[in-house]
């Protein structure tokens, strides 16, 4: 299974609570939901449509999982939400409790063997293992050689500080620029991939 990370990321690199202004204010953030101004249907709403026709699981980190745990189920009846509530999920958590998976079709992998199972994950075959958001899962992908492919949705907005998914661990990691789209709302829709070791 490929693994793909898409997130929502200002011009300065944030990818902390796009959604909403509760979603996250770790560190104090302030600017939650600072995403929505610049959503586009067609553009960043297709990029959504065409990451989920793709993806055969879904995998996120507990605070991620959490929020759209919260969200998803009451909005059945929606073939979008049908789809988020079907498909097979997983959530990464040392604390969750099996008796806290209310959201159909999720299975908990525990933190301390997170790396191990996403990597037999990724040797299976099948589909793509989606990620949205979950920010410290992703640094912990990337730094592992585990993300195959990265959809970023580059929104014009700097937010001056908050959490990123890149690894700061002094590593190089070459990619490459497979497509680009802009939205009518300036989202620059950027799917790269780790360019081949030469």
């Amino acid at each position: 299974m490929r693994v793909v990370v898409s997130v929502f990321m200002s011009l300065d690199g944030v990818v902390q609570a796009p959604g909403g202004p509760e979603e996250d204010t770790d560190g104090g953030f302030a600017h939650g939901g600072w995403s929505l101004p610049f959503f586009d249907p067609q553009v960043v709403g297709g990029a959504f449509a065409e990451a989920m026709a793709k993806a055969q699981a879904l995998l996120f980190g507990r605070r991620t999982w959490q929020t759209m745990a919260a969200a998803w189920p009451e909005r059945a009846g929606d073939p979008f939400a049908d789809q988020m509530n079907a498909i097979p999920k997983y959530v990464v958590s040392q604390t969750l409790g099996d008796d806290e998976l209310t959201w159909e079709n999720t299975t908990r992998i525990p933190g301390d063997k997170a790396v191990a199972r996403i990597r037999q994950l990724h040797e299976m075959d099948g589909g793509d293992l989606l990620v949205m958001g979950s920010p410290t899962l992703v640094r912990t992908l990337l730094r592992e050689g585990l993300v195959d492919e990265l959809r970023l949705m580059i929104e014009p907005v700097i937010l001056g500080g908050g959490k990123t998914i890149f690894p700061e661990d002094g590593a190089l990691r070459a990619l490459e620029l497979v497509s680009t789209v802009t939205s009518g709302t300036g989202v620059h829709v950027c799917t790269y991939r780790l360019a081949a070791k030469g």
